[in-house]
């Protein structure tokens, strides 16, 4: 059974109406992103950054997986899939997969804001001031903030060095060390992406672009792969 690694970004969940990074129109506006996801930011004001993920952790409670996110689940039954995902909501779960690296964290855990490592399911319940961890912290998110570690991209480039097949999907691929992943792929290897812009990338012959959201796309890309490789 040949393997597929797919890297996701925010457009994975627009079709699920959870809003892209930088959508005018979403619930990033009105926050500046070095207020809200920044350790600085956090240091400043710790209360508006957790009604910013609370927030958000109230609408990825409620959104459902679009045909882009069960396409890949029922890859399954016939590749080794594993997804890694730029993304904080828990979408590919909800579908089904079962091998999801979240690079960036999840919205519905919390951590210490003292220790990485101290990390609890909270679902979708607000993380309040004077909410603490076990080790007497406040809790906050545990997201990815700019400028931090991103502890999962070791794994994530091994799942890379080792796929037969890459699909990028919803994402500009601009913002390292996630925008990297891709240069470790075995050269030769078919290379997919789904997005209805044109990423810098897709500029190259070795791939193969479904200029469409993802949950048109990844529908029509599952029914080739399966075609083209089982």
């Amino acid at each position: 059974m040949k393997s597929i690694a797919v890297l996701t970004g925010a457009g994975m969940s627009a079709d699920s109406g959870l809003s892209t990074f930088r959508d005018s129109g979403g619930l990033w506006e009105g926050f500046d992103i070095e207020d809200v996801a920044t350790v600085e930011g956090w240091q400043r004001d710790p209360d508006t950054v957790l009604e910013f993920y609370n927030q958000r952790r109230a609408q990825a409670a409620k959104a459902k997986p679009n045909k882009g996110h069960t396409s890949l689940a029922e890859l399954e039954e016939y590749f080794n899939v594993s997804i890694i995902t730029q993304n904080v909501d828990d979408l590919h779960e909800k579908a089904g997969s079962a091998n999801v690296l979240h690079l960036h964290g999840m919205l519905r855990q919390a951590r210490s804001s003292v220790d990485p490592d101290a990390v609890i399911d909270i679902g979708s319940k607000r993380i309040e001031t004077g909410d603490t961890a076990d080790d007497g912290s406040q809790l906050r998110p545990n997201v990815v903030w700019f400028g931090e570690a991103v502890p999962n991209i070791e794994p994530a480039t091994e799942i890379i060095q080792a796929t037969d097949i890459l699909v990028v999907i919803g994402t500009s691929l601009v913002v390292y060390p996630a925008a990297g992943l891709v240069d470790f792929a075995p050269a030769g290897i078919p290379k997919f992406v789904v997005d209805p812009t044109t990423p810098d990338l897709v500029r190259s012959t070795e791939w193969t672009h479904y200029s469409e959201t993802a949950g048109v796309g990844v529908p029509k890309l599952k029914s080739f792969l399966i075609e083209k490789y089982t």
